[in-house]
């Protein structure tokens, strides 16, 4: 198939598709989906062998979201059956991280909702992080708080923060359906503030929420200008009690010609298959690896994931190997533009990795949860979405019988990240 070499050759010489033979990925046939598959792996293997990158989630602070993104369980007016609670103390959230890195994960993300921290937020984040680095060495640590004003990212890395996560969703053309309390600049914003910062910048999308072709290749190009070193691939839950519980539009193949479709236009970063992933690929999560190097180990922010330990027979069975903690998860050429701008100190020049995602059905690290990535998330949504979501039929091939969507702790007095 001449459309694949040529996407082949141009991954592995790190150049960019044209917009055409993205979207050709997206419109492949299933009958050619292992070649796609087949195609975009071997740019995932010449940028990072079959490593995969193992990250944890840990939930700072959940639900009560002021903000209006329509994807999030966690925003003002979710009626879904979520944990809420307010600021695990440093100590807890330590527990919650040793956990994770126990089993495998290289770095720790901590999300907290919210539209944006405050600096008072700030200081207690820098206790928490220091407090995770004091009893897991080697750890990485990214914060996806929301929002960041003037200076805030310049104090995360001074207390000991490696990387950022805000994800920029969706297209700008569509973001204004999707969220009405801040803007798609300000998401940009802040990811352009976390790089300046010297952090290892993280962002991503969300699919699934009724985009189009062109809206994915937008958000997608849109990514690569920004040049994070993590691309999350969120897949939307469509969670009970959010505006968005019946856009039921994906497959497993169809998550897999996304992802393929982001390899091939970010080759050399560091591409993580974010929420969702569980209820949307299910038996054809080992495919997925082909295509992603990095995954979320455990739970997401307010729904359960697969079992880790169920996560680590995949990666086996399916041929690749858990990335260790001394291993530079980007490329040398990434590894050192990083180092570079980190001005080569602290952990930095040593992760060369972004963020993740998160949560739910979203999932980068964010201050999110189930369809979303890390950010800001909550309020009322125009009622004409609402009129538009509660119209919207499942898609002709997507399995709702099949979906499992667990509620994280709901109902029960467990802990957080239980």
């Amino acid at each position: 198939m001449d459309l694949l070499n040529t996407l082949v050759d141009k991954g592995l010489r790190r150049e960019l598709p044209t917009r055409e033979e993205a979207l050709a990925v997206l419109a492949t046939s299933d009958d050619e989906l292992l070649d796609v598959v087949a195609a975009a792996g071997k740019v995932r293997r010449e940028w990072f062998g079959r490593r995969v990158k193992l990250n944890y989630l840990v939930n700072l602070k959940s639900g009560l979201c002021p903000e209006d993104c329509s994807y999030c369980s966690q925003r003002l007016g979710s009626t879904a059956g979520i944990l809420k609670y307010t600021w695990l103390k440093p100590d807890e959230a330590s527990q919650a991280a040793a956990a994770g890195v126990a089993g495998g994960a290289k770095r720790v993300c901590l999300v907290a909702s919210g539209r944006g921290p405050t600096d008072r937020d700030v200081d207690r984040v820098g206790k928490t992080i220091e407090a995770i680095k004091e009893q897991n060495e080697g750890v990485e640590v990214c914060a996806c708080l929301g929002l960041l004003s003037d200076g805030q990212a310049e104090r995360l890395r001074e207390a000991g923060a490696d990387a950022y996560n805000h994800n920029l969703n969706t297209s700008e053309g569509t973001y204004g359906e999707i969220t009405t309390t801040h803007t798609y600049a300000d998401r940009v914003d802040t990811v352009q503030k976390a790089h300046a910062a010297g952090l290892s910048a993280c962002s991503g999308l969300i699919a699934g929420m009724g985009e189009s072709d062109e809206d994915l290749v937008d958000v997608v190009y849109a990514l690569r200008e920004l040049d994070p070193d993590s691309v999350p691939v969120n897949f939307l839950i469509p969670f009970e009690g959010t505006p968005l519980a019946k856009e039921w539009n994906l497959t497993p193949q169809r998550c897999l010609r996304i992802l393929a479709m982001v390899r091939f236009v970010c080759p050399d970063v560091e591409v993580r298959i974010a929420g969702g992933r569980e209820v949307h690929l299910r038996s054809m999560q080992p495919l997925a690896l082909h295509l992603a190097n990095s995954i979320f180990l455990g739970d997401y922010l307010t729904s359960e994931g697969q079992a880790g330990k169920a996560d680590l027979d995949m990666i086996a069975d399916a041929g690749f190997e858990v990335e260790g903690a001394g291993t530079t998860t980007l490329p040398e050429h990434r590894a050192d533009a990083l180092a570079a701008v980190a001005g080569g100190c602290g952990s930095h020049a040593k992760a060369g990795a972004g963020c993740g995602s998160h949560a739910e059905a979203g999932t980068g690290c964010g201050s999110h949860a189930e369809g979303a990535g890390c950010g800001p998330c909550g309020g009322p949504v125009p009622e004409a979405r609402e009129a538009a979501a509660a119209e919207t039929a499942e898609a002709p091939n997507a399995r709702t019988d099949l979906v499992a969507v667990r509620r994280r702790g709901a109902g029960t007095d467990l802990a957080p990240n239980a």
